[in-house]
């Protein structure tokens, strides 16, 4: 078994590439640099990339300049068809002109685990450029991340990570330098399908937190009481005591900020849809899952889906501010 440097800052990842510079993507990138790692970016919207040149950091066209320019690259993108078309598409990652300069990929998009097999398979399947450090051929790491803007922005993210083993212990320093866990879930597509089930518990968590804050609330028992009891009980959850969705109850969570600046209900929805799809093609079904589903649905098609998915509180259950 291929045993490769793991120590931070190895030469083999001094040089990241990054494309994909959005709420998460943009946070994510700041902490490498703070690590002091040699970026180069790319995103679609020019403007974004600015705050990175502004300070020095080269930007590129096109992924495939990224790749040029890079020993390891790092996509954060809204979907799987995004992945695809960065990975594959014109001027894309893996651009048959030449082979490939990056020894390791790593996507820490939440898609679906059957686009992280494929592409892993791609991407082992080419050549490289420069064999060096016992790297053979380029491998690809699937590794969403839990935790949202603020844990982006803190550098405490949690990594799914699947795909290789020796390469995850490779890139766990630099996957560290972002965040404050890097798990590693087993094979290719396992880190997408870890991401998708923690999402789906995440949602029947929130779902369930706002109902039952929402019936205390119409049997005469306020929220902040209720959370109270709720966070010293058996109900203690993520969605009670730490990102709770009663405007009011809580400082410094999308609540209390009128449900902007978190996790958006169209990402939650677009995170539903793909556990329903996985769970289709396994033969499965859930109640639970299908429920939240088109709860999420509902609140987009409301007109609510750039607020955080916590806004369900208000919207779907009609829950009543928190006023102290």
């Amino acid at each position: 078994m291929r045993r490769f440097s793991s120590s931070p800052l190895s030469s083999q990842f001094e040089n990241v590439g990054f494309i994909g510079l959005g709420n998460m993507g943009s946070r994510m990138a700041s902490n490498l640099l703070k690590a002091g790692y040699k970026l180069t970016v790319h995103d679609v919207n020019h403007n974004v990339t600015k705050m990175f040149t502004n300070v020095g950091v080269p930007s590129k066209e096109t992924p495939f300049e990224v790749a040029e320019a890079s020993d390891v690259v790092i996509t954060m993108l809204p979907s799987s068809n995004h992945v695809m078309d960065v990975y594959m598409g014109p001027n894309g990652l893996l651009d048959e002109r030449s082979p490939l300069r990056p020894h390791l990929l790593i996507d820490s998009s939440t898609i679906d685990p059957q686009t992280s097999r494929k592409l892993s398979a791609k991407v082992a399947s080419c050549t490289l450029k420069e064999k060096k450090d016992n790297w053979e051929n380029p491998l690809m790491l699937d590794a969403p991340v839990s935790g949202g803007v603020l844990s982006a922005e803190a550098g405490t993210l949690t990594f799914m990570v699947g795909g290789s083993e020796d390469a995850y212990l490779a890139a766990k320093s630099l996957l560290l330098s972002m965040g404050k866990n890097a798990i590693f879930c087993g094979g290719a597509g396992n880190g997408s399908a870890a991401k998708i089930c923690n999402n789906l518990a995440m949602a029947v968590s929130m779902l369930g937190v706002s109902e039952a804050l929402s019936l205390g609330q119409s049997l005469g028992i306020s929220a902040s009481t209720l959370t109270k009891i709720f966070n010293s009980s058996t109900a203690r959850c993520w969605s009670s005591d730490s990102y709770n969705p009663v405007p009011g109850v809580m400082e410094g969570v999308p609540s209390s900020r009128n449900y902007t600046g978190g996790f958006a209900s169209k990402l939650m929805a677009k995170d539903l849809n793909l556990a329903v799809a996985s769970a289709k093609e396994v033969g499965l079904k859930f109640p639970l899952m299908s429920q939240a589903q088109e709860i999420y649905a509902e609140i987009c098609k409301d007109g609510h889906e750039i607020e955080d998915f916590s806004c369900v509180f208000r919207h779907h259950y009609s829950g009543k501010d928190e006023f102290n």
